[in-house]
């Protein structure tokens, strides 16, 4: 798909946003490609990992402006809605989405850095939330972004538009950290080994938990965490990893994984 380069190594899948010309901004190649990309992860088992990172300087910039303002005028529909199916689809993800953020991040890519299930960028870019020095507002990107930040913090971010450093992103918590540049292929490959060690049913449910836990109420939240739990623990795969713990050995699922 054209905008968005896919490899498979090793039960990883790599989706790469490759729109130079755009500076991977969010048009409709680009949101198909990534469709595309964490439809063939999800409906393969033998993938574990789907990790999104960028070439060239820039991650993502955002809504593809040429594009919207295109179908503005002609009245077609707008990849708004598109968006918004892509955030939630990472978001409700069974594979774990880990992001490589190896390029600035502007508009609506702070966006799908913050649907990441987890998320390292390279300390020396940006992040902006510039929205409204365009006359337009991050409302989509409000959905995923405010559940990880302070209100006081995402005010000011969404009100000045202004850029801030990937240390400042993640301490509003955008992401997961900002490292070295010559630190982050690491960095990205420890957090991919790590899942991968994990089973893949507990990954999915232990998702569930982040998601879906804020907003009920404690008794509520308790009986549906009890639930699952007891579902967890009767499942092949709990079983599976007891006995491999109990017989100092790797889980089925990670056992060509080194310790």
């Amino acid at each position: 798909m054209g905008g968005v380069k896919v490899a498979l190594a090793d039960r990883v899948l790599t989706a790469t946003l490759a729109d130079h010309e755009n500076r991977n901004a969010l048009g409709a190649e680009i949101l198909a490609g990534l469709k595309t990309a964490l439809e063939r992860a999800n409906a393969d088992p033998e993938i574990r990992v789907v990790v999104l990172t960028n070439e060239g300087s820039t991650f993502c910039a955002g809504a593809n402006l040429k594009e919207q303002s295109a179908r503005n005028e002609s009245g077609e529909s707008t990849a708004i809605s598109d968006f918004a199916e892509l955030l939630t689809a990472i978001q409700c993800s069974p594979t774990p989405v880990v992001g490589r953020i190896d390029g600035h991040v502007v508009g609506g890519g702070n966006g799908l850095a913050a649907a990441c299930d987890i998320a390292i960028a390279r300390e020396d870019v940006k992040f902006g939330f510039t929205e409204v020095r365009l006359g337009v507002t991050p409302a989509i990107i409000s959905v995923v972004c405010l559940p990880k930040m302070r209100r006081g913090e995402a005010m000011e971010a969404f009100l000045r538009g202004n850029r801030f450093s990937a240390a400042k992103a993640a301490e509003y918590g955008l992401i997961s950290r900002a490292l070295p540049g010559d630190e982050l292929d690491a960095a990205v490959m420890e957090v991919v080994g790590d899942l991968r060690k994990g089973g893949p049913e507990a990954l999915v449910i232990a998702k569930r938990l982040v998601y879906e836990i804020e907003g009920r109420e404690p008794q509520e939240a308790f009986e549906w965490a009890t639930q699952l739990s007891a579902e967890c623990f009767a499942s092949d795969e709990a079983r599976e990893g007891m006995r491999a713990f109990i017989e100092k050995r790797g889980a089925s699922w990670a056992a060509s994984e080194e310790d």
